[in-house]
């Protein structure tokens, strides 16, 4: 079995007897080395303190006045987001289970940063068998933004923050110490390179072709399909859809904030404009393979998803969506 997306650091996880990811210190730690919370040479002496106790004991109790402390404004921020976050994921059993929770109650003001790399691992998790690059990279959409561009009448994501940094905008350190290729040379994920993602899957630097029809609309069901069977224990048949005409909109659920305007539009009934329409990126029908553990007011009908970009042309899919907004009795968690 290949690895991949060695960058989310599921090596540093255990696995409870369930199948979810257990947080261990090593996995903790990893959020103390990155940037904005490995004090700077200026860094005053209490937060010098509080990043050396953390580091010896990533789970002991941080008092609201340890961080009150620290002299600079940003990094006393950085620290009650990551002790916020931290409690949060020590208080469930898994990974899984802390995103449900905060997919469920709300996210708070928890990063969305922190929100990308539960989503990235918690994948890794429920992919672990999957042999199909065009399904990985498919994936990437959860957790990574995508610009959004036609090229010779396709539809092509490719990785914001890859674009944003040949445009001369920083990239992550991670991104800067595994190596970016040529300005020109992003590959568009196709039968023939495919193979070629085992060794770049932490590079995100293959684009993936959404058009209508194609496999890249496929491989996207899929893998909301595993997302769903992972996190909620439910069977469910997900199909593509060129475009929603004459249907019955029982229920819709936006997959990004674009997508959610776009469907409160339709739910009311109301006419697209041909500049909201152009901004919808895929639609799919989801059918539920177990009739009871829906509401009962759907009966026998699909659930439609919609998938929008910004009018900037970005994709910032918000996975919490498919929790949140799904008419569902009783999800179980993974553990």
């Amino acid at each position: 079995m290949k690895d991949f997306w060695l960058s989310c650091g599921h090596h540093l996880l255990d696995r409870g007897e369930g199948g979810g990811l257990v947080v261990t210190d090593e996995f903790l730690k990893a959020y103390l080395a990155r940037p904005e919370l490995a004090p700077p040479p200026e860094a005053c002496a209490a937060e010098r303190a509080l990043h050396h106790a953390l580091l010896e004991n990533p789970r002991r109790a941080v008092a609201g006045r340890e961080i009150a402390t620290i002299a600079d404004p940003d990094a006393r921020e950085n620290f009650e987001l990551l002790i916020a976050f931290r409690d949060h994921l020590l208080a469930h059993p898994t990974l899984e289970a802390a995103y449900l929770g905060l997919a469920k109650n709300g996210v708070g003001s928890t990063p969305p940063l922190f929100l990308n790399q539960l989503v990235h691992v918690i994948l890794r998790n429920a992919l672990d068998a999957c042999e199909d690059p065009l399904a990985l990279r498919a994936a990437e959409l959860f957790f990574r933004p995508q610009r959004i561009t036609t090229h010779e009448g396709a539809l092509l994501a490719a990785d914001e923050e890859l674009i944003s940094g040949k445009n001369g905008a920083p990239v992550s350190p991670l991104v800067a110490m595994l190596g970016l290729p040529d300005p020109d040379a992003i590959d568009v994920l196709n039968e023939e390179n495919a193979q070629d993602y085992w060794d770049r899957s932490d590079r995100f630097d293959f684009a993936l072709d959404l058009t209508a029809g194609r496999r890249g609309q496929a491989a996207l069901a899929q893998v909301i399909a595993t997302f769903l069977r992972h996190m909620l224990a439910m069977e469910t048949d997900i199909e593509p859809r060129v475009e929603l005409r004459d249907a019955p909109l029982a229920w819709y659920v936006g997959l990004d904030a674009a997508a959610s305007r776009i469907g409160d539009q339709l739910w009311n009934g109301e006419v697209l404009d041909p500049a909201d329409a152009a901004r919808v990126l895929g639609l799919y029908r989801m059918r539920f393979r177990e009739a009871a553990r829906l509401a009962p007011q759907l009966g026998g009908e699909g659930i439609y998803l919609i998938l929008a970009m910004t009018p900037d042309g970005v994709l910032r899919m918000k996975p919490q969506n498919l929790i949140a907004g799904l008419p569902i009795r009783s999800p179980e968690r993974v553990s």
